[in-house]
């Protein structure tokens, strides 16, 4: 059995020169299982993706949000299937993978533990290192896959179906700057799709239909206004617009939900876009981060972009990157994997999102 904390496993080839550098040639494996989409992808080690195969579950949508015994049961079902045709579009053979990555945290416990349990055991069987990957900071690293040469200081805006955090990145280390203190701004997009009978995960949408609606036609609230407050809160606006609902009839409702929706719609996303600016001031960074499944939000993305000015950069990833998926587990798992080595095979899934633990693993 080769080594599998630290150093490099017998299987890596000899370091090739390159220049005054030398690397090592290697195809990174990365799983994701976090939630209700199975994902493989192969990377290269300068982070080109060779493939990056998602099966995204269908059978939540007539429950209105994931149900965990079913996401785990279907990754059962899938995950081989999806590694399988990860390494054949990346035409090379599973002997040929010199570092396997998945996620451990945060997550589904069930759904996490069929992408971790099986990360390790080809590892294991391969005689080559496992590295367990935080899933937010995966969010982080997939801006990488776009952007190579990224480099710290940079302020991160995360925003997802389960998390909605403002960090500031230095030294490759995160300090927290502000973060939901309530719902997340994926979940208050799929909340509102519910309440108007849009199927989830109702994020695109949302985003369809509010492109024919008026931005301004209702005044829903924008939480936590104050200046100096980075963090977020959409419980209110929810009820704002279930409150608004209530006073309309169905037809009214028909007629009109291309104004609510792009009125909620913009709530949202200003809210999003102004503590973005405002952390940006605050950290005196030039470099924005947009990460998350939210991040395939074009209006987000034009909002931050007009707030940010030519002064500041927004970086974010390519859209087949944004939501879940394996080439952006990879990704962290070959950065995490050059910084510390392999993770021991004991290592654990966690349905809790820490900071302190993923510095720690940085």
């Amino acid at each position: 059995m080769g080594e599998q904390s630290g150093g490099r496993s017998s299987i890596f080839p000899m370091p090739v020169r390159a220049g005054n550098d030398y690397f090592y040639p290697m195809f990174i494996l990365g799983i994701e299982t976090s939630c209700d989409e199975t994902s493989a992808s192969v990377i290269k080690d300068d982070l080109t993706v060779l493939s990056n195969i998602i099966h995204s579950q269908i059978e939540h949508s007539r429950f209105g949000g994931v149900v965990p015994e079913i996401a785990s049961r279907e990754h059962s079902l899938k995950i081989e299937s999806v590694v399988s045709a990860a390494l054949e579009k990346a035409g090379i053979r599973k002997e040929e993978i010199g570092l396997v990555a998945a996620t451990n945290a945060p997550g589904l416990i069930g759904a996490l533990l069929v992408g971790l349990s099986f990360a390790k055991g080809l590892a294991y069987s391969l005689n080559i290192p496992f590295v367990a990957v935080n899933h937010m900071d995966a969010h982080v690293k997939a801006n990488f896959l776009s952007y190579p040469k990224l480099k710290p200081p940079f302020v991160v805006l995360l925003v997802s179906g389960g998390h909605t955090l403002l960090l500031h990145c230095r030294e490759n280390k995160y300090e927290l700057l502000g973060r939901t203190i309530d719902d997340a701004a994926g979940e208050a997009l799929d909340k509102a799709g519910k309440m108007m009978g849009i199927a989830y995960p109702a994020g695109r949408e949302i985003e369809r239909i509010s492109k024919g609606g008026n931005p301004d036609a209702f005044p829903f609230p924008r939480a936590l206004p104050e200046k100096a407050n980075l963090n977020f809160s959409f419980s209110g606006l929810k009820t704002a617009l279930r409150n608004q609902l209530y006073k309309m009839s169905k037809e009214e409702i028909e007629t009109r939900k291309a104004d609510l929706l792009a009125s909620y719609q913009e709530a949202v996303v200003d809210a999003l876009a102004k503590k973005s600016a405002l952390a940006l001031k605050k950290t005196r960074c030039r470099s924005l981060l947009l990460s998350g499944g939210v991040a395939c939000n074009g209006r987000l993305r034009e909002r931050l972009k007009l707030l940010l000015g030519e002064k500041n950069q927004l970086y974010f990833p390519s859209l087949e990157y944004c939501t879940d998926n394996g080439a952006m587990i990879a990704a962290a798992g070959l950065m995490k994997y050059k910084q510390h080595g392999a993770d021991p095979l004991n290592v654990g899934a966690s349905a809790v999102f820490n900071l302190t633990e993923v510095n720690d693993g940085l």
